[in-house]
């Protein structure tokens, strides 16, 4: 039964672990125990059970439990090696390989697949446990099974060659790591798998080899194993440079004499070219066999290749030392130490060992440091006594002598026949200059070590260093030079100091030549030797040599470098003519040394043979800089300077040269400079300045010739400089001139020459440089040119004989120069010009020199135009135009052919002569131009019938003629001094520009030449000319003498004279004049205007009724005039006669109309509506104005001034007018600006408000532009007290106090200089800025500085002033509430009596009545004000008595005073206010009257809250503030809260902090 239970219970437990219910399986297999405590079974179910239940340690024991009962069974293995498998535990990992074991000893002989798996898992876990050996017996026995079969199918080869490649590739990664027998089984793996390889040779198979061969490499002992498989390999791959690789590597660790290691390298480079092994490899061969080069150059090429190979930089450095190249070796000793590892330690100490040797040659204290940080890296150096000769050197370059002498002596004490501690003791002897006892050392360490190069040189270095006696021995420096050489080939220094033996003492150049260049050779770095090399080649005529050799070195060098070889070469292509490559070897040598000057210079002539002149510059520049003694450099700069045209630059380094020294080209080249501003000058018209420049070139020049009598070239410079004093003026041509130089006595004193004198002087000059140079063409011409000058400045050529003499001198000398050089142009173009010269007049000859001219230079615009001018003078027109029109295709900006075609066309009448001339200007200053263009401006403008046509517009306004023509003659007539008519010319120019002190000197000018002419009629018109031009400046008693020298026939002279006479008080003079001009006149238009002069004449008498008389009469006659009318008007706006005024308005409105009037129309209208009492149409007036004629800048100004004056409520309007006419107008916008300013003072516009935009920073401008405007000092005093009151209060401090006194004196000082007629309101001004001084300094707290001022200030004819004085003096009394007497008041009340012209006064006058309690008074001193605001139409007067006469009687209101006659005296004068505009102070007062009435009635609230919530656009905040104050007490009286709330958010949106305040006060 038992059985039974236990087969179900087993049963049972299957099936629930088939539905993966693992708890209830357990039940079953705990059922099973139960019956059968060993049942095998069980036990295994248990541990899948309690395996999936992840219960790992009870399923280790039930597997385990079931191993133990039949352990030769699998599944209870197979169970744990799954749950080990699953799990990560320590111990179960541990135990895993001894159950894959079992597993594998069980599956052997049942289940041989099975096996090879579990093997296989074993291998993997082996292998992640690096356990190579049992990885490698575990595939050896997997390759077993594998191979065995077990009486399967047939033994698959290509699965046991897989194997074995997977058990190689397994473990041939970390082979050196391996113990012997894992080695073995890899090397049986690698010869098993290639015999398993079926195909061969194929890919695999050689794959196999290169793994193998690379195997083998690692492993030591197998060596000879390599060389054997590196040989098959090559036999059955012979294109594959892999075997021989590995072969070149084992040949460079045995041997590479070997002719098989020969072979090698060679069937290597025979593969690949750029093997790195196989030059390696032939490097180290070549290096043993003492081929250094060859050694050095093919371990480089292979280093390319392979940088990591230690042994080949050992080898580098080896043979770079042999060929004393030190610093490289040095590197690859570096190089070499980088790549050393572990293993080559032995290598890493031979790499210290030449890496301190390299340092040690090298030199430097730099190098010796580091040489001693070597040594200490060097195991057990301090035991090597050559390594410790070598520290002594170390020392010695450090200069610790006795470092060096202490370790000598001890080096020599231990080891005596050390030849390297004798050396080093002879080294530091030699350091001390203790000659004797180093050869003494260095002849015995010769004798110790016969076979060392070192020795041998340095005694020979020592000898020749020893002097000349020791240098000639030949035993002694030739002979150690020699052996030492001999010894080593490759030691250059010892050839170059045989080369030196044999250049400085043998002078064989040919033997020392040779030893450079061996020299050189062996150390390119040789700069000694290869400048030696070269220089003697190119002294022995080698160019190719000495090219060659530069050649090499320059393209070999890196940059920076190698200045010796590109400066030579640079210097040699220089010579040859190729600049550019000259240059540019220049340039790479200054790359290596910019600091060399010499090098500078080089580089500046190259530059300036190659004509690039500002680089020149540059360079020369640097090289002066360098080396500021050089003359040389400073001259070439200012040379190159003078030839670019900067000759004011260049005149200033010459001058500096000729500080240090009388520098004869530095001389020349100041005249020169000099000469040619000069000329630059003349062309400019500037002929003082060039008479000042031409006197300094003589000055210059001549200090050359004292120098230098013998050059030819500085007489002909001094002749040029007195030769080109022809062009200027006759009394401008005064030149000081040393005696020596001009002749005359004392000879050592400056002498003044006339232009004449001038002349001569350059004729000698011309004739001592002939006297040198008697074949110069040049100068027979210069001398030419100088007799034609002279001829032409005689006053009077045909009386004077000589005129003849010069013009034949000068044709004469011209033929000379044709003669000695007949293909010069310009010579035929001279001998032309003297042939047509007036005294000659050959015109054939004339003719045949221009056209020989062209023959010679077909380009020659000058010929071409004499040749025209020729034609023209015979009045050939046609031959003429043809000349001028090709000389104009020649050269287009050539003035004087347009001048010729312009007296051409102005013959033929073209209406293209004015173009012409006007071209000529534009193209440069010439006077026959600029006279004809003048000639034809002044013709256009005194044609009046012309001013509307296309024509005049164009030629007069577009293209700005009045300025053109006035600049050009003003340098015409500073040339030509004696023209009357361009003088007259000049006048009447100056008179269109307005600029009338130049035209009074010009008319001026034109009368003094005319009066010794007989031209009668020409001096009365300059006469007439001159007299209306001191009218226009003033000077009116001279002009009425002028006009009184005139014949006063014509209506113009009696005119002029009568207008001077009325201008210089002469009235009955004046009177008479006019009615003797009316009975000239002819016309009536001219009888109008004379009438009209009478008028204003018997009006400036007095004779009013006479002056409307004769106005009428104007009025009445057919043509009356607009200035008849004009004055009419103005007469009744004088006398305040609105009704005249008004009508000759309208009938000037009538006759005038055009652009022209507008600005006096409209001045005339605003005046009379101003006079009428209409205020407000005065800005409307000037608005409409500028409305219908927005272009008109005089507009917007005269609106900018009006409206602060009459209508200040739209002052922000003003202030932009003004803006506009600023922007529109210059000459506007001066007095515009101060406008705009004066409407922003009036708008309240102030720097806290806005800090970009406010009256002060305007005015500012203003002043700055018109500093002599006394306005703008008056309005800048206003606006500062304006920021000042804005500040306080604003409760800020002040920041423009204590400028009143300053400002004040400005403004007197400019009142004080302005002309007569601007007086009176000058002095307006002047009061009023007075009293804005007197303001602010009240308002600072300084009343006694104030009263200082009016002191100073005060006068009887200032009544003003007086009474400001009383203002003053009573404040205090007034403030401090003192009762005044009555004789006091009545002598203020007659103060203000004496100004019953200002409201102001009687404001004051009222305040005091009303501050002595006198308020009837003060009512009436009110009513008064505002009757004389009225008469003087003062809109703000009126305004401000009305206000001031209401806040006057409001006070009795609010103190409740008893009677109806204060109520009503405020409503009459507020009512009166709001009748002459909006005005929110007159109904603020309204409301306050109605509050002290009866402070909670409804009308009170609406008049406040009218004020409060529905402000007009010009209210004032201060207005709103207080409505707000006494709306919060009506609505706090009435406890309407709502409504006091709504009141306090409008007093916080408007920031009215003073009301919350007094709210919560009246709350709490």
């Amino acid at each position: 039964m038992a059985a039974k239970e236990v087969k179900s219970a087993l049963k049972n437990a299957r099936e629930a672990i088939k539905n993966k219910e693992y708890k209830e399986a357990l039940k079953h297999c705990k059922a099973v125990l139960k019956l059968e405590k060993n049942n095998y079974n069980a036990w295994v179910f248990i541990g899948v059970s309690a395996c999936e239940l992840d219960q790992p340690d009870q399923a280790q024991t039930a597997y385990r439990k079931a191993s133990e009962l039949e352990p030769e069974q699998p599944l209870a293995w197979q169970g744990l090696a799954n749950l080990y498998e699953k799990n990560n535990q320590a111990d179960f990992k541990a135990e895993l390989p001894s159950v894959y074991q079992k597993l594998v000893t069980l599956y052997e002989s049942s289940d041989i697949q099975k096996c090879c798996e579990v093997c296989k898992k074993l291998a993997d876990l082996f292998l992640e446990n690096k356990d190579y050996l049992q990885v490698a017996r575990t595939f050896r026995k997997l390759i077993q099974l594998k191979e065995d079969g077990r009486g399967e199918k047939a033994v698959d080869k290509g699965e046991v060659l897989q194997l074995w490649k997977q058990m190689i590739q397994l473990l041939a990664d970390s082979v050196e790591e391996q113990d012997n027998e894992t080695q073995q089984h890899l090397i049986t793996a690698f010869e098993k798998a290639m015999t398993l390889t079926d195909s061969v040779p194929s890919d695999g198979h050689k794959k196999l080899l290169i793994d193998y061969i690379s195997c083998l490499s690692k492993l030591q002992h197998e060596q000879l194993k390599t060389k054997e498989i590196c040989e098959t390999m090559l036999s059955l791959y012979p294109e594959q440079t892999f075997p021989l690789e590995e072969l070149g590597k084992w040949y460079l660790k045995t041997s590479v004499n070997s002719d098989e290691a020969a072979r090698c390298f060679t069937q290597l480079l025979d593969l690949d070219e750029n093997s790195g092994l196989g030059r390696i490899g032939f490097g180290v061969r070549a290096l043993e066999e003492g081929k250094y080069e060859e050694a050095i150059k093919h371990l480089a090429q292979g280093l390319k290749r392979m940088r990591s190979s230690t042994l080949a930089w050992y080898s580098l450095a080896q043979g770079q030392i042999k060929m004393h190249r030190y610093r490289d070796s040095v590197v690859s000793c570096n190089q070499g130490l980088k790549c050393c590892c572990a293993k080559e330690e032995e290598l890493r100490t031979k790499l210290l060992q030449l890496r301190l040797e390299a340092l040690l040659r090298s030199g430097g204290e730099q190098n010796a440091d580091e040489a001693l940080e070597t040594l200490s890296q060097i195991p057990h150096a301090d035991k090597d006594p050559v390594l410790m000769s070598f520290k002594g050197r170390a020392y010695l370059q450090k200069g610790s002598l006795d470092q060096v002498f202490q370790l000598s002596t001890e080096l020599l004490a231990s080891n005596p026949g050390l030849a390297d501690a004798v050396a080093l003791q002879g080294l530091a002897h030699l350091a001390k200059d203790e000659l004797q006892q180093a050869e003494q050392n260095f002849l015995k360490a010769v004798e110790l070590r016969p076979d060392s190069w070192e020795y041998y040189f340095l005694l020979g270095r020592l000898y020749w260093h020893m002097g000349k006696e020791s240098q000639r021995d030949k035993s002694k420096t030739q002979t150690h030079l020699l052996k030492a050489a001999k010894l080593d080939p490759f030691l250059g220094p010892a050839f170059r100091y045989l080369g030196h033996y044999y250049r400085e003492i043998t002078k064989d150049r040919v033997r020392a030549r040779g030893c450079y260049k061996r020299a050189f050779e062996l150390d390119n770095g040789d700069v000694e030797s290869g400048a030696a090399t070269v220089d003697l080649s190119m002294e022995q005529g080698d160019m190719d040599s000495a090219l060659e050799v530069l050649k090499a070195v320059t393209e070999k060098a890196t940059p920076g470098s190698a200045k010796w070889a590109w400066m030579r070469r640079g210097l040699y292509h220089l010579k040859i003519g190729q600049h550019s490559q000259a240059i540019a070897d220049l340039q790479a040598a200054l790359r290596a040394d910019p600091q060399d000057c010499i090098c500078w210079e080089c580089l500046g002539e190259a530059y300036l043979n190659r004509r690039s002149f500002t680089a020149a510059l540059k360079a020369f520049a640097r090289a002066h800089q360098l080396n500021q003694e050089s003359i040389y450099n400073l001259y070439q700069m200012a040379a190159i300077k003078q030839t670019l045209g900067k000759f004011k630059e260049a005149a200033s380094e010459y001058l500096q040269i000729i500080k240090r020294e009388e520098y004869v080209p530095a001389l020349k080249g100041l005249g020169e400079c000099h000469l040619a501003m000069a000329r630059a000058a003349l062309e400019d018209y500037l002929d003082g300045r060039a008479v000042d420049l031409i006197q300094e070139a003589i000055s210059y020049l001549f200090r050359a010739v004292r120098q230098r009598p013998d050059l030819s070239c500085l007489w002909k410079l001094l002749g040029d400089a007195c030769t080109a004093t022809h062009t200027v003026s006759p009394n401008r041509a005064r030149v000081l001139i040393p005696g020596t130089l001009s002749g005359l006595d004392p000879p050592d004193q400056e002498h003044t020459l006339t232009q004449t004198q001038v002349l001569k002087l350059g004729e000698r000059c011309y004739a001592q440089a002939l006297k040198l140079m008697a074949e110069a063409a040049n100068l027979w011409y210069d001398l030419g040119l100088n007799y034609y000058h002279q001829s032409s400045r005689l006053t009077s050529p045909e009386q004077d004989p000589e005129y003849k003499l010069l013009l034949e001198k000068s044709l004469q000398c011209v033929k000379k120069a044709v003669m000695l050089d007949s293909s010069n142009h310009s010579y035929w173009n001279a001998l032309g010009v003297v042939a047509m010269s007036k005294g000659i007049e050959n015109f054939a000859l004339a003719q045949h020199s221009f056209i020989k001219s062209v023959k010679m230079e077909a380009n020659n615009v000058v010929a071409w135009t004499n040749l025209g001018t020729l034609y023209l003078k015979k009045e050939n027109i046609e031959l003429a135009h043809e000349a001028f029109k090709i000389a104009q295709s020649l050269e287009p900006l050539y003035v004087r052919c347009w001048i010729g075609q312009a007296l051409i066309a102005e013959t033929v009448g073209s209406y293209d002569t004015m173009d012409l001339f006007r071209h000529t200007t534009e193209l440069s200053t010439h006077t026959e131009g600029v006279k004809g263009y003048a000639f034809w401006v002044c013709s256009t403008l005194l044609d009046k019938s012309n001013r509307d046509s296309e024509l005049y517009r164009y030629n007069i306004i577009q293209m700005n003629a009045v300025s053109a023509a006035q600049v050009a003659l003003c340098k015409y007539t500073e040339r030509i001094q004696t023209d009357s008519g361009a003088f007259t010319m000049l006048g009447y120019l100056n008179e269109h520009l307005h600029l009338k002190k130049q035209a009074r000197q010009a008319y001026q000018r034109a009368a003094e030449l005319l009066r010794s002419s007989e031209q009668s009629e020409s001096l009365n018109f300059a006469l007439r000319n001159y007299a209306r031009a001191l009218c226009n400046t003033g000077q009116w008693d001279k002009a009425v003498r002028v006009y009184s020298s005139t014949p006063k026939e014509e209506l113009h002279d009696l005119t002029g004279l009568a207008l001077a006479c009325f201008r210089a008080g002469h009235l009955q003079d004046s009177l008479r004049a006019y009615e003797q001009a009316l009975t000239v006149a002819s016309s009536e238009k001219e009888k109008t205007y004379i009438l009209t002069a009478l008028a204003i004449l018997q009006h400036r008498q007095g004779c009013m009724d006479v002056a409307k008389t004769l106005l009428f009469k104007c009025s009445m006659l057919q043509e009356p005039a607009a200035e008849s009318l004009l004055s009419l008007c103005a007469l009744g706006l004088v006398h305040s006669d609105s009704t005249l005024a008004s009508a000759a308005l309208s009938e000037l409105l009538k006759r005038t109309s055009g652009q022209g009037t507008v600005e006096e129309r409209c001045i005339l209208t605003c005046t009379l509506l101003a006079l009428q009492g209409n205020y407000s149409a005065v800005q409307k007036e000037a608005a409409r104005a500028v409305h219908s004629n927005p272009g008109n800048p005089s507009l917007w100004a005269l609106l900018s001034r009006l409206v602060p004056q009459y209508y200040p409520r739209k002052a922000d309007g003003g202030a932009v007018a003004g803006s506009v006419a600023c922007l529109s107008s210059m000459t506007q916008g001066k007095k515009a600006l101060l406008f705009s300013g004066i409407n922003q003072l009036a708008s309240g516009r102030h720097s806290i408000e806005d800090k970009m935009r406010n009256a002060l920073k305007t005015i500012q401008t203003a002043v700055r532009l018109c500093p002599d405007d006394p306005a703008g000092w008056a309005a800048l005093m206003a606006a500062c007290h304006t920021e000042n009151t804005a500040r306080l209060l604003s409760s800020s401090a002040p920041r423009r106090e204590g400028l009143e006194r300053q400002l004040m004196t400005l403004v007197s000082e400019k009142v004080r200089v302005m002309e007569e007629r601007e007086r009176p309101l000058a002095r307006a001004l002047e009061a009023w800025a007075l009293q804005q001084a007197v303001s602010g300094l009240k308002q600072s707290g300084q009343p006694a500085e104030a009263e200082a001022i009016c002191k100073q200030a005060l006068s009887p004819e200032q009544p003003a002033v007086f009474l400001l004085l009383r203002q003053i003096q009573c404040e205090s009394l007034l403030l401090s509430r003192t009762t005044l007497p009555s004789s006091v008041l009545e002598q203020l009340s007659s103060a203000v009596l004496a100004n019953e012209a200002c409201v102001q006064a009687w404001h004051w006058l009222a305040e005091v009545y009303r501050l002595q309690g006198l308020l009837v008074q003060a009512v009436m001193a009110y009513r008064q004000s505002l009757q004389l605001a009225s008469q003087l139409g003062s809109f703000s007067g009126k305004v401000a008595s009305l206000l001031r006469l209401a806040l006057l009687a409001l006070g009795p209101c609010m103190a409740s005073v008893q009677g109806a006659e204060w109520k009503d005296l405020v409503l009459e004068a507020t009512t009166e206010a709001l009748k002459l505009g909006p005005c929110p102070i007159a109904l603020l007062i309204q409301a306050l009257l109605q509050f002290s009435i009866k402070m909670g009635a409804r009308e009170t609230r609406r008049l406040l809250e009218r004020i409060v919530y529905t402000p007009s656009p010009l209210q004032p905040e201060t207005v709103t503030s207080v409505a707000r104050w006494y709306l919060l007490r009506h609505l706090h009286a009435k406890d309407d809260h709502e409504l006091m709330d709504t009141l306090m958010d409008h007093a916080k949106a408007a920031g009215d902090s003073k009301l919350v305040e007094f709210h919560k006060q009246l709350s709490s």
